[in-house]
């Protein structure tokens, strides 16, 4: 592929609701630009944005995929995202990288919560975006009615300039509303000229109308214009959306098939037309050796810098650092500086990605996206410079991970397998984590959802040839006592030679601390026990309170006081009071009345007004408790919230299965509270099970 200027590109992410069409309408446009000969199919397997076994095996995207499309002395990099929710970091990726986006409708599904979710990430990122409406060429798809509703859910700014001819229920071509002219499909990709059939031409005037009053308000002379009853021209028209379309003032809805390839050109003609080029679009980082402001807005003649805003690791092609140039023009040879790792990197080669097939070019120029090979010291997030101006850009703020389950490697020797395949993993998916909860010996994977930590599982099996079993993780429970206790331990044992003896008396009470696990004192009177074994008595606390004696729980807010006891004067030791101490707290803690504190999490759950009652009462159900609800902009509720850890288990599921996929959720651990006795009861006895 040639090397383009920064005024020859166009960024263009592709977003919408899962299955509305997304990578088929990037396989219409390879073909329709010539860069494929036939056009692959998602149940054939053989898309070129969807190249991994796993996407291929379930029929929908994963993981974000870039490909480049000339088109009209332009190159388009098409960045083609997941649809479903749990592959949202990936969608957060591909946001950060682009300048515009086209947001993808099903004509027959219509407008859908990845729709509604797409549009809010747009207004985020500021994104200048157009409508695409697939599938019009199934019989009951309805352009109509999409343009209804989206109209009825963001307004004016709603602008179709092409209006569907169908005959018979199906697609044989266009009203262009700007050229105000019809074309009649004649084959894959081709058209000719037509008279506009008379049933369209109500709704046109409408379509026109709307799209004139919307051209008229970018300026006064175009508004005294309009009410003069004068008419725009084509290039006034075009020039005018451009203007409002970058402006996010006008959002064009255009419409096609697919599998027919239909309307793809228009589309492709419209993203080089209205569409910002990345010089239009302003990037800002910090000079780290001055600490001032970096401009680089895209600029080619400034000094080199590049964002990483996405990591492939492929088993076989290696791993691969996504880059966007943000200043300057990258060339292969170039030396470039890490300042998030304080590393230098020798790319050697640039790519330009078409799916997993890497083409190399010579050189990319500011707001051109690329890949570089095998970079040993870099991370998604990194900032690549020279050294002589350090720059660094501000990190894409990603969706956090709330779903967890504990995993176990299924072969035994595969541990440190796992570990590795887990860690490349994780450099790829900035929104899987492993974390390792040592206090109840479990390795813990998140995600953003069941679903993503399935298909981790099954990743892991494919590619890395290792398997794990996923599932309910354990909780961390406390004890801790409620009442006071007093006891009186010796410790005597009789072997050849010395013995062992150590006698203590303790009372133990609550600390009312339930930060620390306990809290010693001594107040021992005329040397019944001697000072110097005073530490081993603590010794023998510090090592009783890591397991209780309930439930194997570590313990907190203990109060344990060393008053009286006695020693022998050859057969005392450390370890005989440490012994005595530990017998004398299983005896004391269990005798004061000992409970379970379960762990309480502070829970936030934003949903639309509609949900709310729904959202409340499965709360309830989950033992939580409602504190009460914020209003948010967009019609949308806080729901703020105390719960039991416990009764987060499959909450990302129910939860959007309650509002549709509308719900969102975070939390954090709060602090600990006495468990009620069925729930102290059914752990306890889970506990003894596993002993």
């Amino acid at each position: 592929m040639k090397v383009y200027r920064t005024d020859e590109i166009r960024n263009v992410v592709l977003l919408g609701h899962g299955g509305s069409g997304k990578t088929s309408l990037v396989e219409a446009m390879l073909y329709v630009s010539g860069a494929t000969n036939r056009m692959g199919k998602i149940s054939e397997s053989n898309t070129v944005s969807d190249f991994d076994k796993e996407e291929q095996k379930r029929g929908f995207s994963i993981s974000t995929s870039l490909v480049p499309i000339e088109w009209e002395k332009a190159k388009i990099n098409i960045l083609d995202t997941p649809g479903y929710f749990d592959f949202v970091g990936e969608v957060e990726e591909a946001v950060s990288a682009a300048d515009a986006a086209v947001i993808v409708v099903s004509g027959k599904a219509g407008v859908q919560v990845g729709t509604e979710k797409a549009w809010e990430l747009c207004d985020k990122y500021n994104l200048p975006r157009m409508v695409y409406v697939t599938e019009m060429d199934v019989d009951d798809a309805s352009f109509r009615q999409v343009v209804e509703d989206l109209t009825k859910r963001y307004g004016k700014k709603i602008a179709p300039h092409f209006q569907p001819i169908r005959e018979n229920e199906k697609l044989v071509g266009y009203i262009n509303v700007i050229k105000n002219a019809g074309r009649r499909y004649t084959g894959v990709g081709q058209r000719e000229e037509c008279e506009i059939p008379d049933y369209c031409k109500p709704n046109l005037e409408i379509l026109r109308d709307s799209l004139m009053e919307a051209v008229a308000e970018t300026s006064e002379e175009f508004m005294e214009r309009y009410f003069n009853g004068e008419e725009f021209s084509v290039e006034e028209i075009r020039a005018a959306m451009r203007t409002e379309v970058m402006d996010g003032d006008i959002v064009p809805v255009a419409m096609g098939s697919n599998v027919q390839a239909q309307g793809v050109a228009n589309l492709l003609s419209d993203i080089v037309r209205f569409f910002p080029s990345p010089d239009k679009r302003t990037c800002a980082g910090i000079n780290r050796r001055t600490n001032e402001i970096f401009e680089a807005n895209y600029d080619f003649s400034k000094a080199k810098s590049a964002y990483v805003f996405k990591t492939m690791v492929d088993p076989f092609i290696g791993k691969y650092s996504f880059i966007k140039v943000c200043s300057g023009v990258l060339k292969g040879d170039d030396i470039l500086y890490n300042a998030d790792t304080d590393a230098e990197e020798k790319p050697g080669k640039l790519y330009v990605m078409c799916g997993n097939k890497p083409s190399e070019v010579s050189e990319l120029f500011a707001g051109d996206i690329g890949a570089i090979a095998k970079l040993v010291n870099t991370r998604t997030g990194d900032t690549l410079s020279t050294k002589a101006t350090q720059v660094s850009y501000a990190k894409t703020d990603y969706s956090a991970p709330y779903t967890y389950m504990k995993y176990t490697v299924n072969k035994k020797g595969d541990e440190d397998k796992v570990s590795q395949a887990l860690s490349r993993m994780t450099a790829e998916d900035v929104t899987l984590r492993v974390v390792n909860d040592s206090e109840n010996r479990q390795t813990l994977l998140y995600g953003m959802g069941d679903q993503h930590l399935e298909i981790t599982a099954s990743k892991l099996a494919a590619r890395y040839k290792v398997e794990i079993t996923l599932s309910t993780p354990k909780v961390a429970f406390r004890e801790t006592i409620r009442k006071n206790s007093d006891v009186d331990m010796k410790y005597k044992k009789q072997t050849g030679g010395h013995g062992q003896y150590g006698h203590v008396k303790m009372k133990f009470e609550p600390s009312g601390d339930l930060d620390t696990p306990y809290v010693f004192e001594e107040c021992v009177v005329g040397g019944a026990v001697p000072k110097n074994y005073f530490p081993a008595v603590e010794k023998g606390l510090q090592e009783s309170v890591v397991k209780g004696p309930l439930a194997g729980y570590p313990v907190v807010g203990v109060k344990a006081i060393l008053y009286d006891g006695s020693y022998h004067p050859v057969d005392s030791s450390e370890m005989a009071f440490k012994t005595a101490t530990s017998q004398a707290f299983k005896k004391g803690f269990m005798e004061a009345s000992p409970v379970l504190l379960e762990p309480i999490a502070s829970l936030k759950v934003t949903v639309p007004d509609d949900y709310t009652g729904d959202v409340m009462g499965d709360l309830n159900k989950r033992r939580g408790r409602v504190l009460g609800m914020n209003p948010i902009a967009g019609g949308k509720q806080v729901i703020e919230a105390d719960i039991p850890m416990t009764g987060l288990f499959g909450y990302c599921t129910t939860l959007r299965s309650m509002t549709g996929g509308r719900g969102t959720y975070e939390y954090k651990f709060a602090r600990y509270e006495q468990a009620p006795n069925d729930v102290q009861e059914k752990e306890i006895a889970a506990r003894a099970a596993e002993d």
